[in-house]
């Protein structure tokens, strides 16, 4: 595994390495999270590509780090001769998390540190304005600038109705179609591929996140799988999360195709992907208006009028029921999981007594 000299190829800014010095944190070294396999992670630092272990002592038992994932900056005591020990998780600046499709609660952390989320749909049988509601507030929720790429613009008739069908979902995001095959589009992306950004793709299986690799880095960095010709749908090529680093010092961080998106707490993202929605609630008579059957509801008006498409108020609810089942679990579990840490706690404190806490030599 190579890498480029320095950790500020893979975009660690020097004021992060400032802040670090001003620590006085000698004993270890930044490095960034390229890829997670299990227990086991794929790093790169100053010294060059390296893999890592979580420090048991810091991440488990009650720890308070949060668990890295791919695009994380953290920090490793180095070892020349085996895995690097992983003692912290650094501050992200962005995130993005959906809720866990295996345990159905808690969050699967997607990736970290990153500039630009492009949404992918394919301009095929994978266009869904509804899944694209779902990805914007996520995107939104995570502190990067969404941006829709239809990709397979060659293989649309006319590509244009499809445009102007999401750039209404899609209201204050650049939505671009692209065609990894001919190139089409690709010029129109100069702005976010810059060099020292980070990308995260999200899309369903098939829809071209590999080809559109391909496509950026000039040349064939990722395998591609043939999809259905009856459903457009393909095996997932991408098997984990991992952060490519272009020769352009773009850096992509490629995810495997989604076919659950959960939400979680997502109020802030609700209220950016769905500006359009919530830009009537200030106009209704009443400040607690439940835009039902209040008189004076600017919302029902709006859809009455056909200004506010009802499908678009429907989704906005759907996603906000969703949103706060999922901030009451989130609550319910932390409250779990600080019992379980007193109760670890506790338990160590009884054995450093001779396990016999409470206990006179009477009894």
């Amino acid at each position: 595994m190579n890498a480029p000299a320095g950790l500020e190829a893979y975009g660690f800014l020097p004021a992060m390495r400032a802040a670090l010095d001003a620590q006085g944190s000698a004993q270890a070294i930044p490095a960034r999270v390229t890829a997670v396999h299990k227990e086991r992670y794929a790093l790169v630092c100053d010294r060059g590509a390296c893999y890592g272990r979580l420090k048991s002592a810091v991440y488990f038992n009650g720890g308070a780090q949060e668990f890295p994932t791919t695009g994380d900056f953290v920090l490793i005591q180095h070892n020349d001769l085996g895995d690097s020990m992983i003692t912290q998780t650094l501050p992200r600046r962005s995130f993005f998390a959906r809720k866990n499709p295996t345990l159905g609660e808690g969050e699967q952390a997607v990736a970290a540190n990153f500039d630009s989320v492009f949404i992918m749909q394919s301009l095929n049988h994978d266009l869904n304005p509804k899944r694209l509601e779902r990805y914007l507030t996520l995107a939104w929720q995570s502190g990067a600038v969404p941006v829709v790429m239809l990709t397979k613009a060659d293989l649309a008739a006319s590509h244009e109705v499809h445009l102007h069908e999401i750039m209404r979902v899609a209201a204050g995001v650049d939505v671009f179609a692209v065609s990894a095959k001919t190139g089409f589009g690709l010029d129109a992306l100069s702005g976010y591929l810059r060099p020292g950004n980070t990308i995260v793709l999200l899309g369903s299986s098939g829809v071209g996140k590999s080809s559109f690799v391909n496509a950026l880095a000039g040349g064939e960095i990722m395998a591609v799988n043939e999809i259905r010709a009856d459903d457009s749908k393909g095996r997932h090529t991408t098997t984990h999360r991992q952060l490519i680093r272009l020769d352009s010092g773009v850096m992509i961080i490629d995810t495997p195709g989604m076919r659950e998106l959960g939400m979680l707490d997502v109020a802030a993202g609700l209220s950016e992907s769905f500006a359009d929605v919530e830009q009537y609630f200030p106009l209704c008579r009443f400040s607690d208006c439940s835009h039902t059957l209040e008189p004076g509801c600017a919302v029902k008006a709006a859809i009455d009028s056909g200004e506010l498409p009802a499908s678009r108020y429907e989704s906005y609810q759907k996603l906000q029921r969703e949103s706060q089942y999922a901030a009451g679990q989130a609550s319910y579990l932390k409250l779990k999981q600080q019992r379980f840490t007193e109760i670890a706690k506790m338990n160590k404190a009884a054995q450093k007594s001779g396990g016999k806490r409470g206990m006179s030599k009477g009894d």
